[in-house]
Order: C-alpha cells, then sequence, then structure tokens
C-alpha cells in the first residue's frame, strides 16, 4: 500500500473542501506561490506551516503529513540488523565477513536505497579488515613479534566497528565504516 505524500493530502484536503488555492492562502495567510510549491512537491514545508494549513482546512495535522507505516518501519529495522550482524559469521566461517554481507546487499539493494548505502559500506569494510588481516600475517616474516599486536589490533578493532555500527544503523540509520578502501563505488 502505497502511502500519500503531504502533497497529495493537501491537494486532496483542499479539494475536499472546494478550496481554491487562493482561498486556503487568504484563510491561513501561507502564501499561494508556497502552497503551488507544496502541493507539487518542491518544497517540505516547516510543522508551523502545516499546521496553519490544517487549521484553514479545519483537519487535524495528521490528516495533511504522512504516516510511516510501523510495520515497514520494524521490517526495515531487522533487515537492517542482519544486514549488519551476519559479518560476525566470518569468525566462523573463512571469507564469511565478506560473501554472507554480499549475498544479502545483493539481494536488496534494488529494494530500499539504506539498504544498497549501508550493504556498500559493510562489504568494503569488510573487504578491507580481511585484506588487513591477511597483511598483518604475512608482516610476521618481517616483524615477527609486532605482528601479535598488529594482528589482534585490528580483529578488534573490526568487532568494536561492527557493534558500533550495529547501534548506530538501528538507532539512528546511519552507518560509518572508518578505514574502509572504497571497492564498492556508490552509485
Amino acid at each position: 500500500m502505497k502511502i500519500a505524500t503531504l502533497s497529495e493530502n493537501l491537494v486532496y484536503q483542499r479539494k475536499l473542501k472546494g478550496y481554491t488555492q487562493e482561498d486556503l492562502s487568504e484563510k491561513t495567510t501561507v502564501g499561494v506561490r508556497t502552497i503551488q510549491r507544496i502541493e507539487k512537491g518542491e518544497t517540505q514545508p516547516h510543522l508551523q506551516t502545516v499546521k496553519l494549513l490544517a487549521v484553514g482546512l479545519e483537519v487535524e495535522v495528521n490528516d495533511l503529513l504522512p504516516m510511516e507505516d510501523p510495520n515497514e518501519e520494524n521490517i526495515e529495522r531487522k533487515w537492517m540488523l542482519l544486514l549488519h550482524s551476519i559479518s560476525f559469521l566470518g569468525f566462523i566461517i573463512p571469507f564469511g565477513n565478506i560473501l554472507f554481507p554480499l549475498f544479502l546487499w545483493i539481494h536488496k539493494a534494488d529494494d530500499n536505497s539504506i539498504y544498497d548505502e549501508h550493504g556498500r559500506a559493510i562489504v568494503n569494510f569488510h573487504i578491507s579488515m580481511t585484506l588487513y588481516f591477511i597483511l598483518s600475517l604475512i608482516s610476521f616474516f618481517i616483524l615477527p613479534g609486532f605482528n601479535f599486536f598488529l594482528t589482534g589490533a585490528i580483529i578488534l578493532f573490526t568487532i568494536i566497528m561492527m557493534l558500533r555500527n550495529i547501534s548506530t544503523a538501528l538507532n539512528r540509520g546511519r552507518c560509518h565504516y572508518p578505514l574502509a578502501i572504497q571497492f564498492l563505488k556508490s552509485k
């Protein structure tokens, strides 16, 4: 089910009342040009403007504002949790930290731009960390004692970044994986 936008709701409510844009402007002190831009979807008005429009149309603010589907948001959170946490399988299955998020990203990237953005970041990060890990193991022949600390630091850093990004992805919808080489570029 498609959720109506603010512009669609405004046009619907205005026409339902039989108002022209000029009539609504006079009732609300919101300029005609502003109403036109909102109805065309060219601008996102301030909440105060939406309140004025709602009062002028004698409707509730919720009748104008698009309400997100809570079920859709819940599904999105579950996919984000899976996308960010599936990399932990890399500690059990070799290269699982890259392959599982890669397959999941390929499967979900077209469904939502958020999945695409986060999936790219996750895959880039784990390819980079795997590369750094392999280089730290190779450095054993160059710096035998130093290798242990470098390899441990890479593993610890990877775990901390994975946990931090699970939390920020679920709470704020963002992720940041430092030290990641951009193998998969954004569209």
